[in-house]
């Protein structure tokens, strides 16, 4: 073996190294531009951050006016994306999403079909309340998220990268929705909860958002640096006891498997890609905190927006007032047990 053969590794690792300092400094200054934009939402932010790093998408439940849609732009332009919002209703169609081949005719009369592309042809997309949309155009946009392209009139179009959609529901209003499916559910690799801000929170929000001037976020990254930290979350070393806390978890949110004071009351429970949705965002959460290594701690604090829209209660446990988040923090109380 060669001295250039030994250095290469070396070499390599020093690249990495330094790509991780400049990617740690630059996840930093946008976590904190985003945060000066979104008031009272911290955690919210920090999971829609490790859903993007992650390369996945997220799914945000809350009621109107919690500045879901506001955390979409502010994501779209500080970390310099393009970033678009559709308005789901019962009446929008996949080709609203995806767009339609139109006739042209041309001077010499002759007529030809061209692909006029849609919304979804962004590396940001907001489904606003999709729930509220029917399930043929749920599927045509949840087909995209898995595919990262679609196909019209025989043609494949790519879509751009980096590819995401954050999507929203309002939970407390089901008149007139369609539910997602739960093989569609698993599209999403985080279900977020966006909840009321605290007292202090809403006060800034008061005082910063109804005068004269109002804060606007700058962009700090570009897609290309995206892409660069998204490379980076996938090459970070995950120790042997995270992964196997991550099996343990997975595996015991499975009917049949694990406690049975837990699994009798799981109707189904998640499949392996909970698994790696779990593998992924641990890293990215680890990240965006300035670390180089997730620990046991992420596996806890991301264990309840990875598994929750993964499983369902029986009839007999929704009855006794179980919930699903609870079922998923005894779980997590129970790793290294």
């Amino acid at each position: 073996m060669t001295a250039s053969t030994l250095g290469a590794p070396m070499a390599m690792d020093e690249a990495i190294v330094r790509t991780a300092e400049t990617t740690l400094e630059t996840i930093g200054r946008a976590r904190e531009a985003i945060h000066g934009v979104i008031f009272g939402q911290e955690k919210v932010v920090d999971l829609a951050l490790v859903t993007i790093l992650a390369g996945g998408h997220g799914l945000l439940v809350g009621v109107p006016g919690l500045a879901k849609t506001k955390l979409v732009e502010t994501l779209g332009t500080v970390l310099g994306l393009d970033a678009r919002r559709v308005q789901f209703t019962p009446d929008l169609m996949p080709s609203d999403i995806l767009g339609s081949e139109i006739l042209d005719e041309g001077a010499d009369r002759r007529r030809s079909f061209r692909f006029v592309k849609g919304p979804i042809f962004a590396q940001l997309l907001m489904a606003d309340e999709i729930n509220r949309a029917s399930p043929r155009t749920q599927s045509a946009l949840l087909q995209a998220m898995q595919e990262q392209h679609i196909s019209m009139g025989g043609e494949r179009h790519d879509l751009p990268k980096p590819f995401h959609v954050l999507a929203t529901q309002n939970p407390i209003e089901q008149e007139g929705t369609y539910p997602l499916p739960e093989a569609q559910l698993d599209r999403f690799l985080l279900e977020i909860d966006v909840s009321y801000p605290d007292r202090l929170a809403e006060r800034r929000i008061l005082l910063e958002t109804t005068g004269v001037e109002e804060t606007r976020p700058s962009a700090v990254m570009s897609a290309d640096d995206l892409m660069t930290a998204q490379r980076l979350t996938r090459r970070l070393p995950v120790g042997d006891s995270v992964v196997e806390a991550i099996l343990d978890l997975v595996r015991s949110a499975r009917p049949g498997e694990g406690h049975a004071e837990v699994t009798s009351k799981l109707l189904w429970g998640p499949g392996p890609r909970a698994g790696q949705a779990l593998m992924t965002a641990v890293r990215a959460r680890a990240l965006i905190e300035g670390r180089l290594a997730p620990s046991l701690d992420d596996v806890a604090a991301l264990a309840e927006p990875v598994l929750k829209h993964r499983m369902a209660l029986t009839f007999s446990a929704r009855a006794d007032g179980e919930t699903v988040p609870g079922l998923v923090r005894r779980l997590v109380g129970r790793l290294g047990a």
